[in-house]
């Protein structure tokens, strides 16, 4: 059974950290950031939890699509950032979204999480087990974000995304790729309790901490080559893809990867320049900014690949037909 994106909604904080702010608190400046990263702003929460904006993403696909959720019979929710380790944060978006009858799961991935996510909604329904799916992605960074350190500080929003995955007779998603490279785990992590990963020292700071040279490199020769395969596996080529969605975690990996892969920035969708690297967020946030922006269309065919701490990725090919 094939099944697609049906429908999609998003909320960002409404506090606005610009480029100005960094200057204020680390040795950098716009002109620096500009360069090196592309982003011009990023959004943190006031008082939001990572659920609640998840919630009011939910609310906002309800609102523009007319959809019903109470009868959504799974919640996949992807996500770095939970208040609580128990109760799952999938959990109580359905509590707060008053779901009677769901199944619920919490998926951790970093920025590959969403289209991990996609992926399991998609075998769930093509197996028969269920047929309305929301899939989840929310970030709180900022409460992550180390404001020492002037080389991560500047890259890290908040926002959520939420998108319903349900069966279609006329649109499909397509055999994904993914992998994991373990070895490589120290080179993003996020750590509350360790001193040590994979025999290394780490900070267990619950701050964010990234080798972003290691990463910037490992992401564009990577993510190159699973373009490419993603597109083989599906007899597919560049030409017939309407949008490339990759992982918006800096705009100058995302150049080098459209140069590898003869792609041209046009056809790209990215949510950094706005709203910072969202983690988990970036991919459908850039894809709700191309649909509002009225670029996307039904029938379109999209390519999304996610990328980062694990080093895990996760690429798919979904027909866009939001219904």
């Amino acid at each position: 059974m094939n099944s697609t994106i049906t429908g999609i909604g998003s909320y960002v904080p409404e506090k606005i950290l610009s480029n100005s702010y960094f200057e204020k608190i680390v040795n950098t400046n716009d002109e620096w950031i500009v360069k090196r990263t592309g982003i011009h702003e990023r959004r943190a929460v006031n008082n939001e939890t990572t659920v609640e904006m998840a919630k009011l993403a939910a609310n906002d696909l309800k609102n523009r699509y007319n959809k019903d959720l109470s009868d959504v019979d799974f919640i996949i929710f992807s996500s770095s950032t939970a208040e609580h380790k128990i109760p799952s944060l999938a959990s109580q978006l359905q509590y707060m979204l008053d779901i009677k009858n769901a199944g619920t799961i919490d998926l951790t991935a970093a920025c590959a999480g969403f289209v991990y996510g996609i992926t399991l909604a998609q075998s769930l329904i093509s197996i028969g087990f269920n047929k309305k799916i929301l899939v989840v992605a929310s970030e709180v960074l900022t409460r992550h974000t180390d404001y020492s350190d002037r080389t991560t500080c500047i890259l890290f929003g908040d926002a959520a995304s939420v998108v319903l995955v349900e069966p279609s007779s006329n649109s499909k998603i397509y055999k994904p790729v993914f992998g994991t490279e373990g070895e490589n785990g120290h080179a993003v992590y996020l750590s509350e309790f360790a001193n040590e990963l994979n025999g290394l020292p780490i900070k267990n700071t619950n701050k964010i901490v990234q080798d972003g040279k290691k990463v910037f490199k490992w992401a564009v020769e990577r993510m190159s080559q699973k373009i490419n395969e993603l597109l083989t596996i599906n007899n597919l080529q560049v030409k017939d893809i309407d949008f490339f969605i990759p992982h918006s975690a800096n705009l100058r990996i995302i150049e080098a990867i459209c140069s590898n892969v003869n792609v041209d920035k046009s056809k790209t969708l990215q949510s950094v320049t706005q709203f910072g690297n969202t983690s988990a967020v970036t991919i459908p946030l850039a894809l709700d900014l191309g649909i509002k922006n009225s670029l996307v269309k039904p029938g379109n065919k999209l390519l999304m690949i996610g990328f980062g701490g694990g080093l895990t990725y996760a690429g798919i090919i979904v027909d866009w037909n939001e219904i």
